[in-house]
């Protein structure tokens, strides 16, 4: 049995400092949703608070963003280091608030050092100054990024160190100050992320923690010193986020929201990766991932031997609390509300047309938790379905879709307005190439899950999965704007004299 650490509420980390709210406007609990006896704490927050850390990073914002790239990135290698360091306490938080497997969130832990390289040596290199020669004749042309301020960042419970992380890490080696509110649902690891900032030493106020719920995270947003709102979550959300901020026409918004993935087999397939990737794809993080396999969608030849061994192993998942022995593949959905929500589905989807093969189940467990098994529907006919094609169930549910073939797959795969990331299973390139071309994604996978992403590649989805601007490897672009400069450092007059002009004095 494993013992785990108790965990102490610091308050909210603001100008370098944390403080526990004087004046309280609400209070929550972090509750382990794989062990509801496993509370972490309860956490206050104050409205006040929000306003101070705007204050506190905007103070912040013309010394940090004055200093070299270099100076910056010493910061963030002592923030690696400290990491490193207390690794496998972060990820001991990620597994007690979200209850995905401690393996699982071991590898989102690490995440957060691979972040760190990427951005000081790949990321950096596409802001870096270019100089154009001849941009006007004889005149040098040059374009530099400046950073754009105080940055937002809202971070999702799903990946409640990963996420965040991707943006915060870019906009401050631009030289942006930032303000972190966790979701309500992952505060403790948002606390320990600004532990460790605080032990790397950023000077005061250049990162800020505010704890809060749904109204701070508004208040937040809304406020007009706030230069950019980074946001990860769901559709809903980030369009009121979008609704509520129309009149700040100057201020970013990033906005990675949802997806209805769906996954292509075509008969060439090689059957056994595309069944491992898929099980991966759908059921990962308990389907709680944005790009997590919703729709399988399989020709005609293959889909018989496909389904029954799709089946099978989803029926023979192991399913359990985070720190079991052996480890299990599964945990919990992220609270009760949202196992309800997952509940509700089985009964939408038989009326929505859906034939089901495994129904999903709550599941009762040694450790009392928010635990589910997966279900599987298959679809009849092609008609509309708010469940499969325009809601997030966010859950280990997949519809499966046969058709003839992959004119019919991608037809299919681009029903749904959400655009975040189709894969195809196939030995064909050229088949691959066409679902590159006809399908309307932020990111196609050839022989791979929907999940997994690499962040050495741009992030980011079309329609409503995202609004352009990716993340991940081009994460710098939208922490900065580019700024053109014609340079001439001569006396000399570069062009000939314009008609109407008075002469020029001799001097």
């Amino acid at each position: 049995m494993r013992t785990l650490k108790p965990f102490t509420y610091l308050g909210d980390y603001i100008d370098g400092m944390f403080v526990v709210p004087k004046e309280k406007n609400g209070e929550f609990k972090s509750i382990n949703p794989g062990d509801t006896k496993d509370v972490l704490g309860e956490f206050s927050y104050s409205f006040s608070h929000v306003s101070k850390a705007i204050q506190c990073a905007e103070k912040a914002f013309p010394k940090w963003k004055a200093l070299s790239l270099e100076e910056r990135a010493t910061y963030l290698k002592k923030f690696y280091r400290e990491i490193e360091i207390h690794l496998a306490e972060i990820a001991e938080l990620i597994s007690r608030e979200t209850g995905k497997p401690f393996w699982e969130a071991t590898q989102e832990a690490q995440g957060l050092l691979g972040k760190i390289n990427i951005t000081l040596q790949e990321g950096v290199k596409l802001i870096l100054e270019h100089e154009v020669a001849n941009a006007q004749p004889n005149i040098i042309g040059r374009y530099r990024f400046k950073p754009k301020g105080v940055m937002a960042v809202i971070g999702p419970f799903n990946f409640p160190a990963h996420l965040p992380h991707g943006h915060y890490v870019p906009a401050l080696l631009t030289g942006n100050t930032i303000i972190f509110k966790p979701s309500e649902q992952t505060p403790a690891v948002g606390q320990k992320i600004a532990e460790l900032i605080h032990r790397a030493q950023f000077p005061p106020g250049v990162f800020n923690l505010i704890q809060g719920e749904k109204e701070v995270g508004k208040r937040l947003c809304l406020d007009q010193k706030v230069d950019g709102i980074l946001f990860t979550g769901s559709y809903e959300v980030g369009l009121k986020i979008k609704q509520d901020t129309s009149a700040h026409f100057w201020k970013t918004l990033v906005l990675e929201m949802g997806g209805k993935n769906a996954s292509l087999i075509l008969e060439d397939a090689y059957l056994p990766k595309a069944l491992y990737e898929n099980i991966k794809g759908a059921y990962l993080t308990a389907g709680q991932r944005c790009s997590a396999t919703s729709r399988i969608i399989l020709t005609e030849k293959i889909a018989k031997s496909f389904l029954k061994e799709f089946t099978r192993m989803s029926g023979e998942l192991k399913i359990g609390y985070a720190f079991d022995e052996p480890e299990p593949f599964m945990g919990p959905l992220i609270s009760k509300d949202a196992q309800n929500k997952y509940m509700r589905f089985q009964g939408i989807a038989e009326r929505e047309g859906f034939e089901p093969i495994m129904r999903g189940k709550e599941l009762s467990l040694a450790h009392s938790g928010y635990y589910v098994t997966p279900s599987i529907y298959l679809a009849k006919a092609k008609k509309e379905s708010s469940m499969y094609l325009e809601t997030e169930i966010f859950g280990p549910s997949v519809a499966i879709h046969i058709v003839k073939d992959i004119e019919e797959a991608i037809e299919e795969a681009n029903r749904t307005t959400f655009g975040l990331v189709v894969s195809v299973f196939t030995k064909d390139k050229k088949a691959y190439e066409k679902v590159f071309e006809k399908t309307k994604t932020g990111l196609v996978n050839w022989n791979r899950s929907t999940v997994g992403a690499s962040s050495k590649l741009p992030f980011g989805g079309q329609g409503k999965s995202g609004n352009q601007f990716p993340t991940a490897l081009f994460a710098p672009y939208y922490c900065t704007y580019p700024v053109s400069c014609l340079e001439d450092p001569s006396d000399i007059l570069q062009e000939t004299h314009l008609p109407g002009l008075p002469p020029l004095c001799a001097s």
